[in-house]
This record gives structure tokens, C-alpha cells and sequence, in this order.
């Protein structure tokens, strides 16, 4: 009797619990709402069972994850309807009150002061690693995280007064 842990529905069970909250993470930081990020993150783990691709390391695996995360955002945030709508992201993932308020700022900012911030704070990349993932030039990255941070430090500087 053939073992049954062998199974492509256990590897795939494996694999989305041991991804799904950094790229459920990923997803929201970009796109704003729940529902959105839930699609999003879907849709990257159907492309995972439909392409099988094999990952040389899990800095690899990882790194391909986000950038196929931030591409389906990408895609979906240049659709002329969703463009029409209002982000409804009840509560981000937050450990404190502090954290929830700095993260609602975040969400203030367009997406491609987002799709940074997300990669270099929370997710630790480098720039260049950045750059990588979005397809953007290191030069670009490096500025529109200068962009950001300006941008977050005028909000949180206008909602203390």
C-alpha cells in the first residue's frame, strides 16, 4: 500500500499554510482591502499548482512568491473598475494601536509607495532585491522609498497638529 502523505494535495496543504500570511501580508499592503488580498493570494497559489515550478532554494521560492504577488496586484490595480473603488480594509494585521494607525497611513499612500515600503520594512528586502521583484530599476526603488517616506512623514506630522 502506496503511503498517502505523498499526495500533491499534501504538498500543496503544506506549502499555502507555510506562505499564505506573507503574501496574505504582501497583498493587503498593496491592494488595501481584505477581500482583494484574499483573491490575490488565491490566485498566486493556482499559478504555483498549475506551473509546478521548481525552486532552487527557499530564498528562491520565496522571492518568486512575492514577485508573482506583486505582479497579480500590479494587474489588478491597472483594471479601469477596480479603479472605481473604494479600499474597505476593515483592520490590517497589527499588534498594537500604534501599529494599525502607522499601517491606515501606509494604506493612504498610491500603490507604488506601498508596494515599496511592504518589500524594504516589513518584508526586510534590499533595494536591489526590490528592484528584482517589481522590474524596476535599484534607482527607482531607491527613490520611491525617499518619495514615501517624505510622503508618510507629512501625514503622520498633519495628524499630530
Amino acid at each position: 500500500m502506496a503511503d498517502q502523505s505523498c499526495r500533491p494535495e499534501d504538498w500543496i496543504e503544506e506549502f499555502v499554510l507555510k506562505h499564505e500570511s506573507r503574501l496574505y501580508r504582501t497583498a493587503a499592503a498593496i491592494m488595501g482591502n481584505k477581500a482583494d488580498a484574499e483573491d490575490i493570494v488565491q490566485e498566486v497559489f493556482v499559478k504555483v499548482m498549475e506551473k509546478h515550478p521548481v525552486f532552487q532554494s527557499p530564498e528562491h521560492e520565496i522571492a518568486w512568491l512575492i514577485r508573482v504577488t506583486v505582479n497579480q496586484c500590479k494587474s489588478r490595480l491597472r483594471l479601469s473598475w477596480w479603479k472605481k473603488t473604494d479600499p474597505l480594509l476593515e483592520s490590517y494585521p497589527a499588534q498594537s494601536e500604534e501599529q494599525q494607525h502607522l499601517m491606515e497611513s501606509i494604506l493612504s499612500l498610491p500603490a507604488k509607495y506601498r508596494i515599496v515600503i511592504h518589500l524594504f520594512y516589513y518584508e526586510g528586502y534590499t533595494t536591489a532585491e526590490i528592484a528584482g521583484i517589481t522590474g524596476q530599476k535599484e534607482s527607482t526603488v531607491r527613490s520611491l522609498l525617499t518619495r514615501a517616506r517624505q510622503k508618510l512623514r507629512t501625514i503622520l506630522q498633519e495628524e499630530t497638529l
